[in-house]
């Protein structure tokens, strides 16, 4: 934790001609962009393998009719299948999962009176006048939403739904095309239900911001913006 502050300080120091008062906040946009250049690999591999498993469909659809009596038989084909190509049914969820330590890193952080048994200097950074330790009520109970530090959270939450929608959208049009591929190959009635609920998934972004520390709020949503314009060029 200590590494990881000074890490921050530095970066902050780093910004702070260009951001002044707000260089912490800055300096976890940055940190965040660096971890996702990090994981970007990653994504692009996973980006791939999901290309190579949409064109094993029709090869899976034909196990679902020889084995679709057999669901065992079934699963153990369709394994078997992904082995013999190279294809890994999880590698989308590495990039996911590899940025849940940073998150967690930054929430911890923020969220800490001390750190190495000093008091923990990053909590007197703000983002314009909302301290970057501080939550969304915290906010509400010191000027209402449209407070000083309330009109940071709803920029936030603007950029969020508005990150939300094109995700929703752009979801929507996938799952259309994928509709009557699924339909015909005797895909399981529990996955259309989560198919009908995937495009609504990114909206659950704005209770994640309204309830974390700002600074972690901050990494949520740029993150997640990356996230956006990450997938529209990698999956078109």
């Amino acid at each position: 934790m200590s590494v990881f502050a000074t890490l921050v300080e530095q970066l902050a120091e780093l910004l702070e001609p260009l951001f002044h008062a707000s260089a912490a906040a800055a300096a976890i946009v940055l940190f965040t962009a660096l971890v996702r250049l990090l994981v970007h690999p990653l994504s692009r591999a996973a980006a791939r393998g999901q290309r190579a498993r949409a064109a094993l469909q029709p090869r899976i659809a034909e196990l679902r009719e020889k084995h679709g009596k057999d669901p065992r038989a079934l699963q153990q084909a369709v394994l078997q299948l992904h082995a013999e190509e190279k294809v890994s049914p999880l590698s989308g969820c590495l990039p996911s999962l590899l940025q849940l330590p940073a998150f967690f890193l930054l929430y911890h952080l923020f969220s800490s009176a001390t750190i190495g048994g000093q008091t923990n200097g990053l909590l007197t950074h703000e983002l314009f006048a909302a301290p970057l330790g501080g939550r969304w009520a915290d906010a509400l109970a010191d000027g209402g939403p449209f407070g000083a530090a309330g009109t940071v959270y709803l920029g936030l939450f603007a950029v969020v739904a508005a990150v939300a929608t094109f995700n929703y959208l752009r979801t929507k049009r996938m799952t259309a095309a994928d509709a009557p591929m699924s339909a015909g190959d005797g895909q399981a009635p529990g996955l259309a239900a989560v198919g009908r609920v995937m495009p609504f998934l990114s909206y659950l972004t704005l209770l994640t911001v309204a309830v974390v520390p700002l600074a972690a709020a901050l990494y949520v949503v740029t993150s997640t913006t990356w996230s956006a314009v990450e997938r529209a060029v990698l999956y078109r």
